[in-house]
């Protein structure tokens, strides 16, 4: 098997020992607020992620968060190695603008750029932007977007009359180096064009490795009509700790902390949501149930109770958490997009207690540390 790669995630809504909430209709719980969104302690949780060897960090888009480019571009400066995997929603900024953006970036931070394209699944948030399209229409309006990027980061001139955007005599005087990766989820068949024809990685919630399966073989098989290869990333929080118990207890104050009225609440607005894949976590807990929330074997709901978009975490010992990471390896999960409560703390548990494991079983190596010369290898220096 291919090795593992990891993501940590910056809680640009304040960050907490409890959930912090927010995203698809849903709204920051004042937890957020216990740790504001600063540079300064995002710079701590980035420093943390890069010396732990994870690969990048995911930055959340929305009105209920700070803006990704600008706080990157920021912790760019505090960091050496770490990538920053910046969520934006094309229909707020134009498709040159965003590839010149890109290239600044890319030229600025020595390559660290990954992008997360965010269709947006809110008509409500989208107007609130000026955006008027429906949902499939913003998700057309999105491979448009994508076709005109990639073209202008391989250099070309690009006419486009299209449906949604227009651009004349488009170029760049400067190409990005590398042209970013780009990241993409989404459970609607329009979704699943779109990730065919231009992403390089297909995100999706931490659904059980059977439903992950089915989405993974959907988008495989599109990209193949294609002629094109994709790879395959997950969005899980984590709750690891020595033993089992002591993470199911972590859990368990997680649940107790939830205010009801506050689960209730963020419930009926998440039942707003027009995201299919939002549909799908709230699903996993039965629109707010709070039993029966281990809904595969390490695998938890409780998150999705509280807040938006990824809603599940493995829970568990070191070990049953690597094993769980081996079971989604197994069926095409490369790239693991993870979080915690809090994040700082999350981070050390996971990067101290489960990566060391995937590194002795083959699967992970950080990403500073040279490989190993093989033996009857020369090294350069001769020994």
């Amino acid at each position: 098997m291919s090795a593992l790669t990891f993501h940590w995630f910056l809680p640009t809504t304040g960050d907490s020992r409890h959930i912090v909430g927010g995203g698809h209709g849903s709204t920051p719980g004042a937890a957020g607020g216990d740790r504001p969104a600063s540079v300064e302690y995002l710079g701590q949780i980035a420093r943390t992620a890069e010396q732990l060897g994870f690969v990048g960090a995911l930055t959340p888009t929305g009105a209920w968060c700070e803006d990704a480019w600008l706080t990157t571009a920021m912790l760019t400066q505090v960091t050496e190695r770490l990538k920053f995997l910046v969520a934006f929603r094309p229909g707020q900024i134009s498709p040159t603008l965003s590839a010149q953006m890109a290239a600044t970036y890319q030229r600025q931070s020595h390559g660290r750029l990954l992008l997360n394209v965010v269709t947006g699944g809110e008509s409500a948030e989208q107007r609130a932007y000026g955006d008027f399209l429906d949902k499939d229409q913003r998700y057309a309006r999105t491979g448009e977007f994508l076709g005109i990027v990639r073209r202008l980061w391989a250099g070309e001139t690009v006419d486009h009359h299209g449906e949604h955007l227009r651009v004349e005599a488009a170029r760049l005087n400067r190409l990005p180096e590398p042209a970013p990766q780009i990241y993409f989820g989404g459970s609607s068949p329009a979704a699943g064009d779109v990730a065919a024809r231009h992403t390089d990685v297909y995100l999706t919630w931490g659904e059980p490795p059977q439903q992950v399966k089915q989405k993974i073989d959907w988008v495989r098989s599109l990209a193949a009509a294609q002629g094109r290869d994709v790879r395959f990333g997950i969005r899980l929080h984590t709750v690891t700790r020595d033993t089992a118990a002591q993470a199911w207890a972590e859990a368990e104050r997680l649940l107790e902390a939830m205010d009801p009225e506050r689960v209730a609440a963020v419930q009926r607005g998440l039942a707003t949501s027009e995201s299919e894949g939002q549909r799908r976590m709230r699903e996993l807990h039965n629109s707010g149930e709070t039993g029966n929330l281990e809904v595969y074997p390490n695998l938890w709901a409780g998150v999705g109770l509280v807040r938006g978009g990824a809603g599940t975490a493995m829970v568990g010992s070191h070990t049953e958490v690597a094993d769980l990471i081996e079971e989604y390896h197994r069926i095409g999960i490369d790239e693991f997009v993870l979080s915690g409560a809090p994040h700082l703390e999350e981070a050390y548990w996971f990067g101290e207690g489960v990566l060391p494991l995937l590194e002795k079983r083959g699967l992970w190596q950080h990403p500073a540390r040279p490989r190993p010369v093989e033996a009857g290898t020369a090294r350069l220096d001769g020994t």
